[in-house]
């Protein structure tokens, strides 16, 4: 068994020829890399029996069966039929590989755009989630997929190739977009900046073997096993750490497929980079709109939900040995400063033990206790960081939502003002919002004399 992080790679045609000689020790490589789940794909209707046989005979296999749009010409009833009854297997988690492909229109593109519908209907009434190619054809495939409401099952638009306003009308309809070995070739930057742009519940990783190998294999087959030098300059692009990047990968396969693990052993303290963030109460000052927290509880692949607020002993007992990390964060899903004595019996025991300790806070604890706690913090923090957001209260109540009302923006403003006073670094942060004027945002930071950072939307952690 690896020790590696384990990854999934979500996009493979085991099928093929080229593994036919040696599928065995394809295989051992890719568990010995720590490559715990493979889906292979069907591209015609033997691929996608063989893919089915494979999937079903080999334990940690699963596979998806479709018509990709190569060979949307032979695709008639019968072969729907026979599509929709190896659907039916267990062991299959998707339609695919369909779609579209203008570059080398080996079928009638007004045959592949039917046969794309065609298949989206099917997996409709499967209830199982699509795997999209599209090469050339981003606008077909984005309207296509909006007019046959394939919404309703999500999927993947695999080995991504668009642009990032096609990435974004994709994230709109629910879909997932996965990076293979191009991702890691010299001159992709427009690649790799598309993915840095990328909500990570969003992204995954496949190979697309034995097809396009990453660029230290370049010329040579693809493997399942190189998956992990793909997962690795996304960690790099996203600047996080392997784990991270496999704890992101199982739970968007957990979600859209069934298949992979979710982590929740990490509800009180998570870990991400090298950085330990503790989850104190999930209730919150604010109620803000751009909130993640409207839509579940995850934060790169840890489950944040708490069944209840955990005592300081319990905190303390999460945290393990903290020397090991860079830095531990009062930060979770919600305001950690509700529980303020927790907060400093908690900071001052990670005081004693030398850690670097920062507090992520609405800043309204001030207004919250009804007094200045910040000289109870003294000593305790080496950093806190206040979401300002707006540079104005209407702004900030637009947003935010606080449940203080139009008091709270100036709570803000005079928390961070005094704050310069108690703890070594304070930061003011705002979301790149629309309607959110960042200049003006930095300005405000600047007079009150603080720093400033802008924090992406929608990339939580």
């Amino acid at each position: 068994m690896s020790s590696l992080p384990p990854l999934i790679d979500t996009h493979a045609h085991l099928d093929s020829s080229q593994y036919h000689e040696d599928l065995d020790a394809v295989l051992l490589r890719a568990q010995e890399n720590g490559i715990s789940n493979i889906i292979t794909i069907g591209c015609d209707l033997p691929s996608s029996k063989k893919s089915v046989a494979l999937a079903e005979s080999i334990p940690g296999l699963y596979a998806a069966v479709g018509v990709h749009p190569h060979d949307a010409s032979t695709v008639d009833a019968a072969c729907l039929r026979e599509i929709g009854q190896l659907a039916g297997s267990d062991k299959v988690v998707a339609v695919g590989e369909i779609g579209l492909d203008y570059y080398r229109d080996r079928s009638p593109r007004e045959t592949q755009r039917k046969v794309f519908s065609q298949q989206i209907e099917l997996a409709k009434e499967m209830n199982l989630p699509i795997i999209v190619h599209d090469r050339d054809a981003h606008f077909d495939v984005i309207d296509i997929m909006g007019q046959s409401g394939a919404e309703d099952v999500g999927g993947i638009l695999h080995c991504f190739s668009g642009d990032l306003d096609m990435a974004r009308k994709c994230i709109d309809l629910g879909f997932l977009i996965s990076f293979a070995g191009p991702l890691t070739y010299p001159k992709n930057d427009q690649l790799r900046d598309i993915a840095r742009q990328i909500p990570t519940e969003h992204l995954l990783v496949e190979t697309d073997c034995p097809y396009l190998a990453p660029q230290k294999f370049r010329g040579k087959r693809n493997e399942p096993a190189y998956v992990r030098h793909t997962a690795e300059k996304l960690a790099e692009i996203k600047g996080l750490s392997m784990e991270d990047i496999s704890r992101i990968v199982q739970l968007n396969c957990q979600r859209l497929f069934g298949i992979g693990r979710i982590d929740q052993s990490t509800k009180i303290a998570y870990k991400i980079r090298n950085s330990l963030y503790l989850n104190v109460t999930n209730r919150c000052t604010n109620q803000c709109v751009f909130c993640a927290k409207r839509n579940d509880f995850f934060v790169k692949g840890h489950q944040l939900r708490l069944e209840s607020e955990p005592s300081a002993a319990e905190v303390i007992s999460a945290i393990g040995e903290p020397s090991v990390y860079d830095e531990i964060v009062f930060c979770g899903y919600g305001e950690p400063l509700l529980r303020l004595d927790l907060v400093i019996e908690v900071a001052a025991w990670l005081k004693k033990k030398g850690c670097r300790v920062r507090i992520n806070t609405d800043g309204l604890a001030n207004l919250v206790h009804q007094r200045n706690i910040l000289p109870d913090l003294t000593g305790l923090v080496d950093v806190i960081s206040v979401s300002l957001n707006a540079a104005d209260p209407a702004t900030y109540q637009h947003w935010c939502q606080s449940t203080i009302g139009e008091e709270a923006f100036d709570g803000v403003v005079s928390f961070l003002e005094l704050a310069k006073d108690q703890v070594p670094t304070v930061i003011a942060t705002a979301v790149t919002l629309p309607e959110v004027d960042m200049r003006a945002c930095r300005a405000l930071a600047d007079r009150i004399g603080v720093e400033f950072r802008e924090r992406p939307y929608n990339e939580v952690g």
